[in-house]
């Protein structure tokens, strides 16, 4: 066994790293890695005194050090740094969860017919740009269809400089178009609901049947769920696959990166209106509005750049008040800060890049209490007070979008500012 063979590259390890051997998680089962090394494949755990303060838990396609165990579970020693990594909200909204880690290539999958949802694939090109690597969409089953061309053309549209591939496992429909990203030490990781195909394609691509896969229901043609766990395959020609359940949820955290890359043809109009404080509602000389009115810009895609900024900007913040509460090792609610009596006002209407500035701002301010048009918000942890027409406002909106700990609380004071509650 060769571990180079599984993408591994020494450069990955550094001199401290001189611990135990390096090794592959090819599958995760709750608490129990799946490895592979030069010394062959097995099971491994979390050695515990290795996995505290934050280190980064492996996640299938992870290089990571291990204490080799012939017979018996390996320990998992450490996490090497990740070249790439997809990640999400986890179900419950309170932390980034690792789907799969060092890959080349993202293949976003979308059956044709009923699968197809273009908001859905706006989301996960936005979260592939996002873990670093290069995304295709491949549009399954195109032998049920009668024509792909109009699915084709709506998925392009969608994903501008994006391969956009209309395949058939079955029956090996477009598969010659993937040759170009199915080279030898390569990762591509599949991601898409369930029983679009995914285990097929992996299938037909590895030419042996590597990963179980399931009838289609005859009452509505649909795939079966068969992948229940993460799992990285690595086929006769030397390619690694990562095949992924089906995510019933997919919350962003922290795609600043993925939305600038997937809404390119957005964000450049942002910063380019008549009034630098235009909110993009209809004001004199707004960029965006005549963008649209153009025919330059689609509505459709000016509500999915705002609906996945508001999330992202929302996690965003949740993520470095977490950060900043797990470094504290005590609660950051208001009666706990310390607040001077200096204020900084903020204007109440921003364009949208100086939103994500005056964000950055807040939190480098901790301890302060910024004042703006309706209510007042402490650096530290954005909780405001204020009337609750205030979070309707132009000024309450992008801080209530980006902060999931804001509260709102009746009575402003005269000056129209609230006084602040610690």
């Amino acid at each position: 066994m060769n571990l180079a063979e599984y993408g591994f590259q020494p450069t990955t390890m550094s001199e401290s790293d001189s611990t135990g051997i390096p090794a592959r998680i090819t599958a995760v089962h709750r608490g129990l890695f799946e490895i592979v090394c030069d010394a062959g494949t097995g099971t491994a755990r979390l050695k515990a005194g290795c996995y505290r303060d934050g280190a980064v838990i492996p996640t299938v396609g992870d290089f990571v050090q291990i204490d080799w165990v012939e017979n018996g579970e390996s320990r998992i020693l450490k996490t090497l740094p990740r070249r790439t990594c997809f990640t999400r909200r986890d179900p419950d909204g309170k932390r980034e969860q690792a789907v799969a880690a060092n890959f080349d290539y993202v293949f976003i999958l979308q059956a044709l017919g009923h699968d197809f949802n273009e908001s859905r694939l706006e989301r996960y090109l936005t979260m592939a740009w996002q873990s670093g690597a290069v995304p295709a969409v491949l549009l399954t089953k195109a032998d049920k269809a009668d024509d792909c061309s109009p699915f084709i053309r709506a998925a392009e549209r969608v994903a501008t400089g994006v391969g956009v591939f209309a395949v058939s496992a079955r029956t090996g429909q477009g598969l010659d178009q993937l040759e170009r990203y199915l080279k030898p030490g390569r990762t591509i990781v599949l991601l898409g609901s369930s029983g679009v195909g995914k285990s097929t394609l992996i299938n037909r691509l590895a030419g042996a049947e590597l990963a179980r896969t399931g009838a289609i229901r005859k009452r509505d043609g649909r795939g079966r769920h068969t992948t229940t766990a993460r799992h990285l395959f690595r086929t006769q020609g030397g390619v690694m696959i990562i095949d992924t359940p089906g995510m019933r949820e997919l919350g962003l955290w922290e795609a600043d990166t993925g939305l600038e890359k997937n809404f390119a043809d957005v964000e450049q109009y942002l910063g380019q209106c008549k009034f630098s404080d235009c909110r993009h509602q209809g004001e004199p000389g707004c960029a965006v509005a005549a963008a649209i009115q153009n025919g330059q810009l689609a509505p459709e895609r000016w509500e999915s750049y705002q609906k996945l900024r508001a999330e992202s900007d929302f996690t965003a913040d949740k993520a470095d008040y977490l950060r900043q509460k797990r470094g504290t090792g005590r609660s950051l609610c208001p009666a706990g800060h310390r607040s001077g009596p200096i204020t900084a006002t903020l204007p109440a209407q921003r364009a949208l890049p100086a939103r994500r500035a005056a964000l950055r701002y807040i939190r480098r301010q901790r301890g302060l209490l910024i004042a703006t048009t309706a209510h007042t918000a402490c650096a530290a942890c954005m909780w405001i007070t204020g009337p609750a027409t205030a979070l309707h406002s132009a000024a309450g909106s992008w801080i209530q979008s980006a902060c999931g700990y804001a509260r709102t609380a009746s009575g402003p004071s005269s000056t129209g500012a609230v006084p602040a509650v610690h």
